[in-house]
C-alpha cells in the first residue's frame, strides 16, 4: 500500500497541494470530467496562472490502482520528450491520489480514429506524423532515455493529441523498467489490452521491448484501417482479428483496399504500403523476427531501405475450409488455439488467467 512516507515523496518539487487542485478542477465538478478508466477519473483542471492540466484521480476503491500510481509517479518524473506526455506532478493526501499532467486539448488519437464521424479529421499526412511520433516516442523508452522501459499498454487510447495533433505516449502505470543487461521478464500477471497484446506475452506472461513492438504494429495497422482490432469479427465472421484481416489482404496483393475511405484519395500509396509492411514485420509471431524500434524508426525515415518479407504473423486465423499455402507454418500453439472471441480493445485487463 502506498503511504506518505514512501519514495514517491523524495520527489518533493514535483508534488501539489490536494486544495489547490480542487480548485482548479472546481471541486472535481461533473462538466470537467474528461473520462475515466480502471485508475479513476480525469478532469480538466485550471490553475489561477491560466495554465490547464489534466487530472487523474485514483479511484478510492482501485487496490491495484495503488501499484500504478506509485509507477507512474517514479517512472514518467525521469523522463522527457516531445512525444510522451508530461508529468507537471502528483498529490497524496489521506485516501486521495492525484497525478498532474499537461493538458491535451484533442483528446486521444481513439477519439478521431474510431469515430465515424471525426475520422475524416485525421488525413493522411496527419496519421503518418502520428505514426512517426508514436515510433520516436518508443525509441526513447527503450534506448534513448537514461532508463529502459516497457510501457505493456500501447494502444489509440493512449496516444494523446496537442493542439497540433503532434502524439504523446500516455499512461505508465503498468510500465516496467529494464536494468541495463535485461532484455525479458516474466509474470504471472499479464496486463495490458486484448488485441494489442503479443501472443507469448498472452501465453507466457514473457514481456520485452518486443511487445511494444508488437502493440505498435497493430497500432499501426488501426490508424491506416481506421478501426479497432476487435471489431473485425463484425465484417467477416471467419477473420478474428485486425492482423488477419491485413494478412489476406496483403497475400493477394490488395493493399490500397486496407485504406481507411475517410482519408479520400489524399495519400501517399507508397508511404501506406511501406507502413503497412513494417506493420506485418512488427506483429511477427516469433518475437526474435520483429524490428527493434531502431530498426522500425530508420525503416519509417529511410525509403531505400530494402524490407524483409514478413512470415505469417501472431494471432492470424483462417477459415477451416479455406486453403491455405502457408499451413505447413502453421505450428500448433498459444497463437493458433487461442480464441479472441471476447477481445477488448478499450479496457485495460489487471488480471487474465490463463489456464
Amino acid at each position: 500500500m502506498l503511504s506518505a512516507a514512501d519514495d514517491i515523496t523524495t520527489s518533493g518539487s514535483l508534488q501539489f497541494d490536494f486544495k489547490a487542485i480542487e480548485a482548479a478542477t472546481n471541486n472535481f465538478q461533473k462538466s470537467n470530467k474528461l473520462g475515466h478508466g480502471g485508475f479513476g477519473e480525469v478532469f480538466k483542471g485550471t490553475f489561477p496562472n491560466g495554465t490547464e492540466v489534466a487530472v487523474k484521480r485514483l479511484s478510492k476503491i482501485s487496490g491495484q490502482g495503488e501499484e500504478e500510481f506509485k509507477n507512474e509517479v517514479l517512472l514518467v518524473a525521469k523522463l522527457q520528450h516531445r512525444n510522451l506526455v508530461r508529468l507537471l506532478g502528483f498529490s497524496v493526501e489521506g485516501e486521495e491520489k492525484i497525478l498532474v499532467y499537461e493538458y491535451m486539448p484533442n483528446k486521444s488519437l481513439d477519439y478521431f480514429l474510431f469515430d465515424h464521424r471525426r475520422r475524416g479529421q485525421l488525413d493522411w499526412r496527419t496519421r503518418y506524423n502520428i505514426i512517426r511520433g508514436v515510433t520516436r516516442g518508443i525509441l526513447y523508452l527503450h534506448q534513448d532515455s537514461r532508463l529502459t522501459i516497457i510501457h505493456r499498454d500501447l494502444k489509440a487510447g493512449n496516444i494523446l493529441l496537442d493542439v497540433d495533433m503532434n502524439p504523446k505516449i500516455a499512461d505508465f502505470g503498468v510500465a516496467r523498467n529494464f536494468r541495463v543487461d535485461q532484455t525479458e521478464a516474466t509474470t504471472g500477471r499479464v496486463v495490458g489490452t486484448f488485441g494489442y497484446m503479443p501472443p507469448e506475452y498472452v501465453a507466457n506472461g514473457q514481456f520485452s521491448m518486443k511487445s511494444d513492438v508488437y502493440s505498435f504494429g497493430v497500432l499501426i495497422l488501426e490508424i491506416i484501417v481506421g478501426k479497432k482490432s476487435s471489431s473485425f469479427h463484425e465484417i467477416d465472421g471467419s477473420v478474428g482479428n485486425l492482423v488477419t484481416y491485413v494478412w489476406r489482404l496483403w497475400n493477394n496483393e490488395s493493399f490500397l483496399e486496407l485504406v481507411d475511405p475517410a482519408m479520400g484519395e489524399s495519400y501517399d500509396k507508397d508511404e501506406v504500403i511501406r507502413c503497412i509492411h513494417i506493420s506485418l514485420l512488427c506483429v511477427q509471431e516469433n518475437p526474435a523476427d520483429r524490428p527493434t524500434m531502431s530498426t522500425v524508426f530508420q525503416m519509417l525515415t529511410n525509403t531505400f531501405l530494402t524490407l524483409p518479407v514478413p512470415q505469417l504473423p501472431g494471432f492470424v486465423f483462417r477459415v477451416r475450409s479455406e486453403p491455405n499455402p502457408l499451413a505447413e507454418r502453421l505450428e500448433p500453439g498459444p497463437s493458433t488455439t487461442m480464441s479472441f472471441a471476447c477481445s477488448i480493445d478499450d479496457a485495460s485487463i489487471t488480471s487474465v488467467d490463463l489456464r
